[in-house]
């Protein structure tokens, strides 16, 4: 029996349009209890293996985190998830490839992740990059939240990289707006309940607040789906794997 992974939300033509608007889209409280409890074993699981493994030695270490789901049956389990392909699909259109499965564990030490985006297809727009992330117990603005800047990604800038909310704001922001609100780019604390779902095309500029240090380990995972056409740098994704994926999730490994 399919586990269930979301309770139901509001999806539909107005949802698509703030995410296109905006380049992200929060679905509060999505997960389910039972969902939520899968996946924080698994990350657990994923976080001892990282430990036993060691630090990460560059961007082509086949680490725990960068292939969780190549370390994980469960995780593995939800590639092709029917609730998770019919919200992938409703963003990118029928036609999808799985690219990465990516733990992402702040514990109370973290201190905070710089701005950045990440490259797809620049100058093709109708290819899309979407990552899911699974926010099992959430967050708060000012303790391991998610930054972002609303419009950023269509500006299609993959080589932004900045430290501080002031470099960003010194350094890229000015003389910059919506380009359909009119409005100027500014940055946006986002806090989320736990369970919470967000949606964010590759483009979006995004970075996260430190962790306070009396606070839990918060957990999350991101699922990265795109429509084919262009190779992707950040498709950690094994020879093995790719050989032999998980049952349902066939015809999504393929490349092109």
């Amino acid at each position: 029996m399919t586990l269930t992974l979301f309770n139901p939300f509001a999806w539909g033509d107005a949802e698509k349009a703030v995410l296109d608007r905006d380049g992200h889209l929060v679905l509060p409280g999505a997960l389910t209890t039972e969902a939520r409890e899968a996946l924080l074993l698994a990350l657990a699981r994923i976080r001892e293996q990282q430990i036993a493994h060691g630090p990460e030695s560059g961007p082509d270490d086949p680490s725990p985190c960068r292939y969780a789901a190549e370390h994980d049956a469960f995780l593995a389990s939800l590639i092709p998830h029917p609730q998770l392909l019919e919200l992938a699909r409703a963003a990118l259109g029928p036609v999808i490839r799985y690219d990465h499965c990516v733990a992402l564990h702040r514990d109370p030490a973290f201190q905070g992740l710089r701005w950045h985006s990440h490259e797809y297809a620049d100058d093709e727009p109708r290819l899309g990059f979407l990552r899911i992330f699974f926010y099992v117990n959430g967050f708060a603005a000012d303790d391991g939240g998610l930054k972002v800047v609303r419009g950023s990604h269509h500006f299609r800038d993959s080589a932004v990289s900045l430290r501080s909310d002031a470099e960003l704001e010194a350094a890229w922001l000015p003389n910059k707006r919506h380009s359909a609100t009119g409005e100027p780019l500014r940055i946006e604390r986002l806090s989320a309940p736990p369970g919470s779902v967000i949606l964010m095309w590759t483009h979006a500029l995004h970075g996260v607040t430190p962790r306070r240090p009396e606070s839990p380990t918060r957990w999350s995972v991101v699922y990265a789906y795109r429509n084919p056409g262009r190779p992707s740098r950040a498709r950690w994704l094994s020879e093995e794997f790719e050989r032999r994926p998980p049952p349902g999730a066939e015809g999504l490994m393929s490349l092109y």
